[in-house]
């Protein structure tokens, strides 16, 4: 998963460096590529899986190795080297790539809502962004930022609510230390829901948090030589997402199965299945395809990205490979 900063990593120093490392990408021949995804193997990537599992990208002329991120496997690096063709990343590390000299294009949208959420407990309910004022929130230092932008979206002074540092862990919400947790939708909520404990969760995207999160992303390189790649590997990617979405708890099974030394509980993988469809799929994914995205959100990304302190231009999203997959081009 890749929700915060607590699970995701600095990318500063080694994007930098592999920025400057550039070179020449695998000819059309070699169509042996990597996906380097944001996190751990779970069901969070079952889309992938499904595509590997059914042989979507070997029907497309396509090997793909699936290489899991994690606290010490950040994602940026790989992609600008070259040593994976795309990666599985968020709006906000793009940006902070973008501005130390990487150059990456979004190439398609995953999550059409940002998967933050404010966790709380029925007893003390946070509903909206105006229960927060009072509130003891257990948090990553390092996500001020987020919660910040959150306030100044709602018009609530950050001031009002007392920031706890916690440990990314639902037990302090649970053992009563804080009134509510910033998390993704997918982990402690579910993790809290499988040890029978009843929770709220305000999707922070409900409210103003628009940031595009597990985009895809890609080298302005391999976009201009390795488009033939980048449009198989999609094509995959929307064959197995769409799969997913026909039945999520099959891709849960799959999940399991594929990845038996990862410690996976199959009932939590099913459960963080079911939960991420309304984060991944819309109206506007019926209509135009897995992955889109419109005008209008870019524009929103760009305004939250401002109050997270970066600042991008909309030509950091690129349709050109998804028109060709939903185009059939």
């Amino acid at each position: 998963m890749t929700p915060c900063l607590t699970r995701r990593r600095l990318i500063a120093t080694a994007t930098a460096t592999a920025a400057l490392a550039v070179g020449p990408l695998r000819a059309r021949a070699q169509a042996s590529v990597a996906l380097q995804l944001s996190w751990l193997h779970s069901v969070q990537f079952g889309g992938s899986y499904i595509a590997a599992d059914r042989g979507y990208w070997r029907d497309a002329g396509l090997s793909v190795r699936l290489d899991p991120g994690g606290p010490n496997a950040p994602v940026e690096p790989p992609v600008v080297s070259g040593q994976a063709l795309v990666g599985i990343s968020a709006a906000d590390y793009t940006a902070a790539a973008v501005a130390q000299g990487a150059p990456f294009r979004i190439i398609g949208v995953a999550m059409q809502k940002n998967p933050f959420v404010i966790a709380s407990l029925p007893a003390n309910p946070v509903n909206t962004p105006a229960d927060l004022p009072g509130k003891r929130i257990g948090m990553a230092l390092a996500n001020t930022p987020v919660l910040q932008a959150l306030c100044t979206l709602n018009g609530i002074d950050i001031a009002t609510i007392e920031v706890v540092p916690t440990q990314y862990d639902a037990a302090p919400l649970v053992a009563g230390q804080v009134d509510c947790l910033l998390c993704w939708q997918t982990d402690l909520p579910v993790a809290m829901t499988m040890r029978g404990i009843d929770n709220v969760t305000m999707l922070m995207a409900d409210h103003g948090y628009a940031l595009h999160s597990q985009t895809y992303i890609a080298t302005d390189d391999s976009l201009a030589t390795r488009r033939a790649d980048l449009v198989a590997l999609m094509r995959g990617e929307v064959r197995g997402w769409t799969d997913y979405l026909a039945d999520p708890r099959a891709a849960a099974a799959l999940t399991v199965r594929m990845f038996p030394d990862a410690g996976l509980d199959l009932a939590t993988q099913e459960v963080q299945a079911e939960r991420q469809v309304p984060l991944m799929f819309s109206d506007l994914t019926a209509a135009r395809g897995f992955g889109s995205w419109t005008d209008e959100a870019v524009a929103a990304n760009i305004a939250t990205l401002a109050l997270l302190g970066q600042t991008v231009a909309p030509s950091l999203w690129d349709r050109s490979i998804l028109d060709e997959v939903h185009g059939g081009g």
